[in-house]
Order: structure tokens, then sequence, then C-alpha cells
């Protein structure tokens, strides 16, 4: 599922195509949801038919060696599909994107970048570094790290990295200071 997202200045689809903030879903999502819907249709098709083939049988329902419907859900089934029904394919996937960084990034940059959060609703993912040399060479290979997160998760998923630098050391207030006055902050992030 490959779709192009329309450039900056570009407006051919400026009609048809909502910003990302408008709270409607977009094309993926839509095809998640019919996908979604289509798969529990089936399985209720499914269940019909095989409680249909136990009636002929003769006895309906009965609790046996086999799995039927009212049998425990494996835990990782009941995980995956509480994701699939709340919508939550997205953050999922990033999440477990975070989890395995150091073998998306490189172990050296894993080492001083850390991800923090994604923001679902504007597809950023923040990512904090501990110097500023290295959150300088996060920003240079943001474009690219983009697109390799967008092979694995799917296109659209992340759209922006936010890099952010390290905090400056503690602010102290004393009588040399100037009031207003930023300090040594001013040289970090």
């Amino acid at each position: 599922m490959s779709t192009e997202e329309p450039a900056p200045g570009d407006d051919g689809n400026a009609g048809a195509r909502k910003p990302p903030g408008a709270g409607e879903p977009s094309g993926v999502d839509l095809a998640r949801v019919a996908l979604r819907a289509a798969k529990e249709q089936a399985r209720a098709r499914g269940d019909a038919a095989r409680q249909k083939k136990q009636a002929r049988r003769g006895g309906g329902l009965r609790s046996g060696a086999r799995a039927d419907g009212r049998d425990p859900m494996a835990l990782g089934a009941a995980i995956n599909r509480l994701i699939t029904e709340r919508g939550w394919e997205a953050p999922a996937a990033v999440g477990g994107v975070m989890g395995r960084w150091p073998q998306i990034v490189g172990e050296d940059l894993a080492k001083h970048c850390v991800p923090q959060r994604y923001d679902e609703d504007e597809r950023v993912l923040s990512v904090a570094c501990d110097s500023t040399a290295w959150a300088t060479q996060l920003r240079l290979l943001a474009p690219a790290l983009v697109a390799r997160l967008n092979e694995d998760l799917g296109h659209g998923t992340v759209r922006v990295i936010k890099v952010n630098g390290p905090g400056g050391p503690a602010r102290r207030y004393g009588p040399l200071r100037a009031p207003g006055s930023t300090g040594p902050g001013d040289t970090y992030g």
C-alpha cells in the first residue's frame, strides 16, 4: 500500500484531501477499519457454520477436547484482538520500534540518542540526545531515518523526528547573576 503525499507547495488535490489534524481518518485508516470488519464478518460466518454443523450431529455446542468459541483465549491473541479493536496498530508499532531502536539506528547513535515519545495525531517522534553534537548528527540523519521507519511501520506513520538536545546545567541564582540572564544555558540545545 504505497500512496504518495503531495509536496508541501503542491495543491493538486487540495479539495480531496483533508489536513492530517482534521480528525477524519485517512485512506490507510479506512482500509484498516474495513479489513477489521471483513475479518469479524468472516469469523462470525465460520462460527455460525460450525454451530449449524454441530447441531446436525445432535447436541449443539458441547464441551470437549476440541477448541470452540467458549474456550479461554491465549494472552497474545487477546492483546492482538484488543489492539485491532481499539485501532492502536500505529502506536503499538511505534512502541516496538522504540524497543528495537539500536537495531534501527545503529549501536553508536543509540548510545547517545533515545526515543522519548510518539504523538499519534501529528505523527512526530521525539528523540532526546545527550550532547549537541549527537543532536546535530541526528538532525542530519532525520530524513533517512524517517524513510526507514516508514518502510518498517507503514507509509506516513512518522512524518517528522523532533530532536531535543541536552538540557543545560542547573541555573544557580546568586549575587553575581544578572536578572533575566540565561547564563551558560545559551550554549546548549
